[in-house]
């Protein structure tokens, strides 16, 4: 499996924000969003290919109880199964962050799932091809039934404008069995001014409409930077 890199910090985003927390990143995604913040497991994907023990064997060298596996797309690759049978035997809380378009028989304590809304398309400039590959891939409706039928789960849908908003009444209505209570709303941004700029409107917005507001600690304890 090609792994961009494993390292322990705090989980900055979701309902486990502030536990410390072991991260395997996997390198590879089969979308393009044009406003990811780790193109280094994505667009340009860097990174080792490691057997499966080694990958263990690293994660194990933290003292966590709670493992991150996230990417890129972590789905993407089968490895993933036995990494999460090791973690659970090791007596890990396993999360997996992902896009919900893939689906793998796994252990999962946590399925943190993030659909990747129309604000996620790339324009012609940046990637005319990709464009069309991440339109056609990015929502897969009987993945997500399967996630969440068969796992745990929080949704984070990023929020950069008021219309995509309305963007998520609309999915959510596709999906009366998701539970209101596991979804979240998160400013989009790398920067703690435009996450300042777009939670100071989107904070009350989830306080009106039964949603939680997501912040990206992670950005604002450490900046943008890798391994954290």
């Amino acid at each position: 499996m090609r792994v961009t890199e494993i390292y322990e910090s705090i989980q900055g985003e979701g309902f486990l924000t502030g536990t410390p927390s072991v991260f395997l990143r996997a390198a590879g995604c089969n979308l393009r969003c044009w406003f990811c913040d780790t193109p280094f497991a994505s667009w340009y994907p860097e990174g080792e290919d490691l057997a499966i023990e080694e990958i263990l064997q690293r994660m194990g060298q933290y003292d966590c109880r709670h493992a991150v596996l996230t990417g890129g797309e972590p789905m993407l690759f089968a490895e993933l199964i036995p990494i999460c049978e090791g973690l659970r035997a090791a007596g890990r809380h396993i999360t997996i962050e992902t896009a919900g378009t893939l689906y793998l028989p796994l252990a999962c304590d946590l399925m943190s799932i993030s659909p990747k809304l129309s604000n996620s398309t790339p324009d012609e400039q940046l990637a005319a091809r990709w464009r069309i590959r991440h339109e056609h891939a990015r929502h897969v409706p009987e993945v997500i039934r399967r996630l969440i039928a068969e796992h745990e789960y929080q949704f984070k849908f990023v929020i950069g404008q008021r219309v995509d908003c309305d963007e998520v009444h609309r999915y959510l209505d596709d999906f009366p069995e998701i539970r209101r209570a596991r979804v979240q709303l998160m400013p989009l941004g790398i920067d703690v001014d435009e996450l300042d700029r777009i939670g100071a409107w989107l904070e009350d917005y989830c306080r009106q409409h039964g949603f939680h507001f997501c912040p990206r600690r992670q950005i604002e304890w450490f900046g943008l930077r890798r391994g954290t």
